[in-house]
């Protein structure tokens, strides 16, 4: 494939629909093109009550942009909006050229982006599901089409054989991620047995969260200005400054108006949040528009049954702001990932709500029981630890998780 393809955006903008969001998003589907190595050459809205049922556009606005796309020599055009199967045969068919939506784009980028079995059965579940209804008008364009943005993940010839054999490779695959959907089940039960605690790092796509993450796991996931860069959670231990022990998850971003695929895809690679203890928000507070996208987070946070978690949100990217800040959550800071002070102050800071959450207790340990000791200084906040010669032991002061099974040996 070509380094760059040239790329016409289009995008129909309700009436009703504010000014900043529709721009955010425009914006929003010009990174993920360029994310997918797609150059934009041209981008043409139309402010429109209603969607064509045929066409989603008028014909006039179809011919400007076929007009457009000959002029500029484009290969591909892609549409802000999931377009039906019969509206994708019939653009397709007016301007000659190869459509996509915003839907096959994400999923196309999802494609590139998956590292482990599981990440790549469920991009290749999505896209099938995706793909299935829009089968009839997929053959031709598949045939002289050769590679390209929209094209990664299950290739022409599947596409071109018969749906049963899809609708069997989707039952295949759904099976599939079953065995490792109970795996995973198996895993968290071990940690939850252990009361492991578990905190979440959740945000928008490309808000810093690998970046954080990597930091305090010393860890090396990939991380890059690009949207999705990390679709696989992964889990790490990592040490908040009175020595307690944390494991702490980075999770895929979030973006506005996900296809309903992938939502269902990746509920598994979400439900790490839904099994934590502890959310960490990442925003990107340089965003124009952070508070949607801050908005989209909680929302998404909410349907998974995570909103009445304890949460600590952090506004990132504070090098690039011109003026101070102002918050739209509490508690939260305001800080750059890549200063190592501002990461003790968010590590100070998640112990500072932990506090707030969890019992104070006082416990008197002999020294002899130094296992016991090693427990409390594990799976609880130590905040003061005194030694007593004439009684050969220990005075611990410090917080504990309410219903950890260590709070029944504090007298």
């Amino acid at each position: 494939m070509k380094t760059n393809e040239l790329v016409i955006l289009v995008a129909r903008r309700d009436p009703q629909e504010q000014e900043e969001r529709f721009q955010s998003s425009l914006q929003e589907l010009q990174s993920l093109t360029e994310t997918a190595n797609g150059e934009v050459c041209k981008i043409i809205t139309q402010k429109r009550d209603r969607v064509h049922p045929a066409t989603y556009l008028g014909e006039g606005k179809l011919e400007e942009i076929k007009n457009a796309a000959e002029e500029a020599d484009a290969e591909l055009v892609i549409f802000n909006d999931e377009l039906s199967p019969g509206q994708l045969r019939n653009i397709s068919d007016k301007i000659g050229l190869r459509v996509i939506d915003r839907s096959q784009l994400i999923l196309d980028i999802f494609a590139g982006r998956a590292n482990t079995k599981e990440g790549k059965l469920q991009v290749e579940l999505a896209q099938l599901q995706y793909l299935l209804p829009r089968l009839a008008g997929q053959g031709t364009a598949l045939s002289r089409l050769g590679g390209g943005i929209g094209t990664r993940g299950p290739g022409e010839t599947k596409l071109e054989t018969d749906r049963r054999h899809i609708q069997r490779r989707i039952d295949d695959i759904k099976k599939r991620l079953d065995t490792v959907v109970k795996q995973r089940e198996q895993y968290r039960k071990r940690r939850k047995e252990n009361r492991a605690f578990q905190v979440a790092i959740v945000g928008y796509t490309n808000a810093g969260k690998s970046t954080f993450f990597n930091r305090v796991t010393d860890s090396d996931s990939f991380e890059e200005d690009l949207l999705f860069a990390t679709l696989d959670p992964l889990t790490r231990q990592m040490s908040l400054p009175s020595g307690f022990q944390a494991l702490v998850s980075d999770t895929v971003g979030f973006i506005q108006d996900l296809p309903t695929t992938l939502i269902a895809a990746f509920r598994s690679t979400l439900e790490e949040v839904t099994e934590a203890d502890f959310v960490l928000h990442m925003v990107d507070a340089s965003h124009p528009d952070h508070h949607q996208q801050e908005r989209t987070v909680l929302t998404l946070l909410e349907d998974l049954g995570a909103g009445k978690l304890p949460i600590l949100t952090v506004y990132n990217k504070k090098d690039l702001l011109s003026e101070d800040y102002i918050p739209n959550s509490f508690p939260s800071l305001t800080v750059s990932v890549h200063d190592p002070i501002d990461l003790k102050r968010i590590l100070y800071k998640i112990e500072e709500v932990l506090k707030e959450e969890w019992d104070e207790y006082d416990v008197f340990i002999p020294a002899a029981e130094g296992k016991r000791l090693q427990q409390f200084k594990a799976y609880s906040m130590v905040t003061s630890m005194t030694f007593f010669e004439d009684k050969e032991g220990y005075a611990l002061h410090g917080y504990i998780h309410p219903e950890h099974p260590l709070k029944h040996q504090i007298l």
